[in-house]
């Protein structure tokens, strides 16, 4: 479910006219619905809050949408964050998620990067090799502090989803094989400033099938007993993220968090250990949609493009995984046409939509790439030296611009010419 609907033959989120942010803002523009994600998170909470001991920790994968209010809608309802960067975990901290509520997971942390989250105090990091077990433990006896570790696993299993995300199989870069865990475990115990307390997993993103997941989780729990057959005290299991959320209204929905806390509750029964969980896209994906104008519709050899003014720069996903986002005019109209829908980029690759059905649309008018909450501002960049795109957080009649669209003077400034030059 989302909040944004047609009111008055208009798309609007929430309470606000996406045609009147359209005008004032400018297009192309992302806007961001806090009811819906204040919904989505609730729902996912309550679904998982009877588990095991029954205060699971709902880590908020920052790394879907980083924006700074959206983490403090987050917060502020209780949640933790999951990051995997240094940056990431500032924005956490900086937007009130307490660190004892803050994981870092991540399989390439650096120096620094290890010794902030050791200086802030935060929950659990994800260890991801035995390199990473050695550099952790200097570092926290350097500054003096017993960090707690969980052993993140490569549990070998297909998630079944796109291969860009899938970082469960046997020859993904992430975790370590699971026959090795058991040495991983002691080599972090004999770490003097660490202590490894937990096990966790993250077998892919946009995952439609449980099967996988529950495999993994159930893993977990054989290797844990283990661990404590062996002397070592197991606290957490992290059991990651990667809920599905639905790109296209013309498909069946991917499972509901009820059916996901349903299947964690079969493969987690008469466990002792706190869960740990690392939603994002099923938090914000619905949340947000990104707003284009159309700057012109021409005739190919055998096709009608669309040209828009959001670009491949400002949505990757299309461009890179073939990914789907319905496309839908802000004043819905009843003809349609078959039409390839590009942004102006001088790449073929800059397509969001070919050979689809779609609203006959004409030079300005709007429309918005629904489903865009996720995976889309983050992964912006500024190709072509197209400034980055704005958001827009809606609450009710409210909105407020909460990151700016960067202008090219603003651009320009971050350059210096070469002293020669």
């Amino acid at each position: 479910m989302d909040h944004f609907t047609i009111k008055n033959g208009v798309m609007h989120a929430e309470d606000v006219s996406l045609e009147t942010l359209a005008n004032e803002v400018g297009t192309p523009l992302y806007v961001y619905s806090s009811a819906t994600i204040e919904r989505h998170y609730n729902v996912f909470a309550a679904a998982v809050a009877g588990l095991t001991d029954g205060n699971p920790l709902v880590a908020f994968a920052v790394k879907s949408n980083p924006n700074l209010s959206v983490l403090a809608t987050l917060a502020r309802l209780g949640a933790g964050a999951d990051v995997v960067s240094g940056g990431e975990l500032a924005r956490a901290l900086a937007a009130g998620v307490p660190a004892d509520r803050i994981v870092f997971s991540g399989v390439g942390k650096q120096l620094p990067e290890l010794r902030a989250g050791v200086e802030a105090g935060i929950l659990q990091f994800n260890i991801e090799s035995e390199a990473e077990i050695l550099m952790l433990g200097a570092v926290a006896a350097s500054l003096d502090k017993t960090v707690e570790v969980a052993i993140r696993i490569n549990p070998a299993v297909d998630p079944k989803t796109h291969g860009k995300i899938s970082t469960g199989g046997a020859d993904a870069k992430f975790g370590i094989p699971w026959d090795r865990v058991a040495d991983a475990f002691a080599l972090a115990a004999a770490q003097s400033h660490l202590r490894p307390v937990g096990l966790a997993a993250h077998i892919g993103s946009q995952l439609t099938d449980l099967g996988p997941v529950e495999d993994t989780i159930r893993k977990l729990g054989t290797l844990a007993k283990a661990l404590e057959a062996q002397g070592h005290t197991i606290k957490r299991i992290d059991c990651g993220g990667g809920l599905g959320v639905p790109y296209r209204s013309d498909q069946p929905a991917p499972p509901s968090p009820a059916h996901y806390a349903a299947m964690v509750a079969r493969a987690t029964q008469g466990w002792p250990w706190r869960l740990m969980f690392e939603p994002g896209r099923m938090i914000v994906g619905n949340a947000g949609v990104l707003v284009s104008s159309v700057i012109l519709t021409k005739e190919g050899a055998s096709k009608k493009f669309v040209v828009v003014d959001a670009a491949m720069n400002d949505l990757l996903r299309p461009s890179l995984y073939g990914a789907w986002h319905d496309i839908k005019a802000l004043r819905p109209k009843s003809r349609t046409e078959i039409a390839t829908v590009v942004g102006p980029i001088c790449e073929t690759g800059d397509t969001f939509a070919e050979d689809r059905e779609v609203e006959a649309l004409e030079a300005g008018e709007r429309i918005a790439f629904m489903t865009a909450g996720a995976y889309g501002a983050t992964m912006a960049s500024t190709y072509n030296s197209r400034p980055l795109v704005p958001e827009i957080m809606v609450s009710g009649a409210k909105w407020a611009i909460v990151s700016q669209r960067n202008q090219p003077e603003a651009m320009l400034a971050l350059d210096a010419r070469a002293p020669w030059l």
